[in-house]
């Protein structure tokens, strides 16, 4: 009895696991790779959606004479969003 199980346990295959060699590995993903930089800041936009920013934050003077925040340097080639107060 103690044969048959041996041989039963020695006749099941084994999965064999191969490792990619380094170079091929890829050490980011594609989603890690669009991941911005720490220099930069989330600020909430006056239209109610989050905007990533790399400049400082203004204060210009509006179409209409009254002065607003904006962000500058956003990304989405975003010069100037103006920012929630």
């Amino acid at each position: 009895m103690k044969t048959l199980s041996v041989l039963l346990l020695a006749s099941l295959s084994i999965p064999h696991v191969t490792i990619p060699p380094a170079h091929l590995r890829s050490t980011q993903s594609s989603e890690h790779a669009q991941i911005p930089s720490s220099k930069g800041k989330w600020y909430l936009a006056r239209s109610g959606h989050a905007v990533y920013c790399y400049g400082p934050v203004m204060t210009v003077t509006a179409t209409n004479g009254d002065l607003e925040r904006v962000a500058t340097f956003c990304r989405g080639d975003k010069l100037l969003v103006p920012l929630k107060d």
